[in-house]
């Protein structure tokens, strides 16, 4: 029998995938940098996208890379012409970096120790300056419903969960910093008083 947990947590990636997705496409996007892109989940839905014609995945885990070209069946180390894969952090990333129509953050700011928050605003906002920045992250105030005890965090590498008020600060003021426009949404079933399992960030250009 299934573990109804793992039920949950296969349901709602496919539906972050899928709002992600269509950020993308509402976008009018051609290329897209995935920050974070740990085994390849989204890679592989964007390369099912005939309009992209430029795909990075950044992860600076190596095996994370390999896992990805695996599922992308790419037939060299780390790039094929359309798609790029690069075992490197934004941080080092964002040092030269592409422009991009779009930048997908999805459920990684979380595994960033808040010390090097700043810094990973000025890479993903001031350096990289995609046109959109789709950011996804866990919603703190959603733990309660699956029966998780207060303070504890959905994942062990988890260095914070912010509830619906904080991320929201967060994205203003990220927004107002950097002269873009923040739309807030929940991703998942919605519970009219704790909000949405997952919440979303979608950072766009004036």
């Amino acid at each position: 029998m299934a573990n109804p947990g793992e039920e949950f947590d296969r349901s709602l990636q496919a539906r972050r995938m899928q709002a992600v997705l269509d950020q993308v496409c509402a976008a009018g996007a051609r290329s897209v940098l995935d920050a974070g892109c740990g085994d390849g989940d989204l890679l592989v839905r964007l390369a099912e996208l005939p309009d992209l014609t430029r795909i990075v995945g950044l992860d600076p885990d190596p095996d994370k890379i390999l896992a990805a070209r695996a599922a992308l069946g790419l037939e060299s180390p780390w790039t094929s012409t359309r798609i790029s894969l690069e075992p490197v952090s934004l941080f080092e990333y964002a040092r030269a970096p592409e422009r991009f129509d779009v930048c997908t953050m999805v459920e990684v700011i979380e595994h960033v120790d808040p010390g090097r928050l700043g810094a990973l605003e000025r890479a993903l906002f001031g350096q990289i300056r995609a046109r959109a920045v789709v950011v996804t992250t866990p919603n703190r105030d959603y733990n309660a419903r699956l029966g998780m005890p207060p303070g504890s965090f959905r994942h062990p590498d988890h260095r914070f969960e912010w509830g619906r008020a904080r991320f929201g600060e967060w994205a203003r003021r990220v927004a107002g910093e950097h002269g873009l426009q923040a739309e807030l949404s929940g991703i998942g079933d919605l519970d009219p008083a704790l909000g949405a399992p997952t919440q979303m960030a979608v950072f766009t250009r004036a």
